[in-house]
C-alpha cells in the first residue's frame, strides 16, 4: 500500500435498519475517509442469520437489502459488502455486492466458500471464533482452488471461556503468511457473544484500543461497525463505535501506520 493509503477500511452499521439511516451513515463515512485519503468499503448486512434469539432483529432480508445497498452504491459511488449465508443467495448477491463476506461461523463451509469464490468477486472471510490463525490456510486454499481473485481474512477474536473473546495479535502476522491481506475487526473483537441473554453484549470503549494495537501489529485493514446512536442500534449496539468518534480514531491509526513506515 502507498503512503497515501496506509490501510483500507471496511465500515458501516451491523445491519440495514432502514434506507435513510443506512444511506446517512454511508455518506458520513465516505466524507470522513475521503478527507483522510483512506480506501473505504461500506458494510451493512441485509440479513443477520446467526442472532442469539428468535426475537432478534435480522434486517430487511436479501431482496430488499440488496436494493438498498445497490442504491447506496450508485448514489454515493462506494463499493459495498454484505454477508452471504447460503448458496442460494450467492448469484443475487454477486450482482450487487463488490465484496462477498463469509460470516465467521461459516468459514469452514466448503460448498459456500467455493460458490462465493466462483463468482469471481473479492471474498472477505471472517475467521471463526473457534479457529487458530494457521487453520485459515485451508480456508484460503479452498477459495484459491477456483479463483485467482485475492481473498482477505478478517480477525475478530477467539472464544475465551463463556461469553468472552480475546485477540492474539500474533495471528495477524501468521495469517499474512498465506499471502492474503489481513483485516482486523476491532468492534466484533470486543463483543460479548450472548452476554445479555437474548443478545450479545460488548465493550465498545475498548474497540479503539484494539484497533490501534492491530495497526501497530501490521494489519492491512480495519473493520469497524459504527452507528449514529449505538445505544439505539437494532443489532450489535454494545460493540459498535459511535459514528462521531470515527474521524479521531482513523487519524490516530494513520499516525501509527505512518510512524511505522518512517
Amino acid at each position: 500500500m502507498s503512503s497515501d493509503n496506509p490501510f483500507f477500511l471496511i465500515c458501516g452499521p451491523c445491519v440495514i435498519e432502514d434506507e435513510d439511516v443506512t444511506m446517512r451513515i454511508a455518506d458520513r463515512i465516505k466524507t470522513i475517509t475521503q478527507r483522510l485519503g483512506l480506501p473505504f468499503t461500506f458494510k451493512a448486512s441485509y440479513d443477520k442469520a446467526n442472532r442469539s434469539s428468535i426475537t432478534s432483529f435480522r434486517g430487511p432480508g436479501m431482496l430488499d437489502g440488496l436494493k438498498i445497498l445497490s442504491r447506496i452504491k450508485e448514489k454515493l459511488d462506494v463499493p459495498v459488502l454484505s454477508d452471504v449465508h447460503r448458496i442460494s443467495e450467492v448469484d443475487a448477491a454477486a450482482q450487487v455486492l463488490d465484496v462477498l463476506q463469509i460470516p465467521a461461523f461459516l468459514c469452514r463451509q466448503t460448498d459456500l466458500l467455493l460458490a462465493v469464490a466462483k463468482t469471481g468477486k473479492p471474498v472477505n472471510v471472517k475467521k471463526g471464533q473457534f479457529m487458530a490463525p494457521w487453520d485459515m490456510t485451508n480456508v484460503i486454499d479452498k477459495i484459491r482452488s477456483v479463483t485467482s481473485v485475492q481473498p482477505t481474512i478478517t480477525e475478530r477474536g477467539v472464544m475465551f471461556g463463556y461469553n468472552n473473546l480475546v485477540v492474539d495479535f500474533r495471528g495477524i502476522r501468521i495469517m499474512q503468511q498465506t499471502g492474503s491481506p489481513v483485516i482486523f475487526d476491532a468492534t466484533h473483537s470486543v463483543q460479548l457473544p450472548g452476554g445479555l441473554g437474548k443478545s450479545s453484549g460488548g465493550q465498545r470503549e475498548l474497540a479503539p484500543v484494539l484497533a490501534r494495537a492491530a495497526i501497530a501489529a501490521g494489519a492491512d485493514g480495519i473493520f469497524l461497525e459504527v452507528h449514529e446512536d449505538p445505544d439505539k442500534a437494532l443489532c450489535d449496539g454494545p460493540n459498535s463505535l459511535p459514528l462521531d468518534q470515527l474521524p479521531a480514531l482513523l487519524s490516530q491509526l494513520i499516525a501509527i501506520k505512518t510512524a511505522l513506515a518512517s
